[in-house]
């Protein structure tokens, strides 16, 4: 923890901006995207993400439209606090990866004037709440919903459903393991996997 009057040292606002949506649905697109509008104006930015997240890069996030931004894989969202030092836009990729600790992270970087950015799944393939994102959710200034395209229908998608079998919460994949659905295709296609 830290002292009272070690909050805004430097007389900077902080605060938490949450990017959320299910898979394919732009959320490291619009991530970098902020983070880029940021080194543009000359702000010292860190970008963080989980080190299990190796899909297309060990050290850069890379969106499903291969635009890519340096940055730092970390064990637990305690290291983030660690790194952090002397910046002013910090960057979290990936965040229902997190322990729950990174929402008191966050809210600890925002206090000493930070501008915290973080992206991640709200909702998991069964379609509840995915790890430290609803705290994020609650504690953040910002809070902007994208949303995919239904691979079965075309409307507006918010649910990412697995299409193997594979039970384990966390299995990192892409269009050969999930698929962005509405609502109904996606109450659809888990009525249809229960009854088999």
């Amino acid at each position: 923890m830290f002292l009272e009057n070690d909050i805004n040292r430097a007389g900077r606002q902080g605060w938490i901006e949450v990017i959320v949506g299910s898979m394919f649905s732009g959320k490291t697109e619009e991530l970098i995207r902020r983070l880029n509008r940021a080194k543009i104006a000359q702000q010292n930015v860190e970008i963080f993400k989980p080190h299990i997240d190796v899909r297309y890069s060990e050290d850069e996030v890379v969106s499903h439209n291969s635009n890519s931004i340096r940055s730092t894989p970390v064990e637990t969202s305690a290291n983030i606090l660690l790194l952090a030092s002397n910046v002013d836009v910090v960057g979290i990729d990936e965040a229902q990866f997190f322990d729950e600790g990174l929402s008191d992270v966050c809210n600890e970087l925002a206090n000493q004037g930070v501008r915290v950015i973080v992206a991640g799944l709200d909702m998991d393939f069964k379609g509840k709440p995915f790890g430290p994102i609803p705290s994020l959710m609650a504690r953040a200034e910002y809070v902007t919903k994208v949303h995919a395209i239904c691979m079965r229908c075309g409307n507006l998608a918010n649910y990412s459903h697995r299409l193997s079998e594979a039970e384990k919460l966390v299995l990192l994949g892409e269009k050969d393991e999930y698929e962005p659905l509405c609502r109904e295709c996606y109450t659809k296609a888990i009525n249809h996997t229960e009854t088999k």
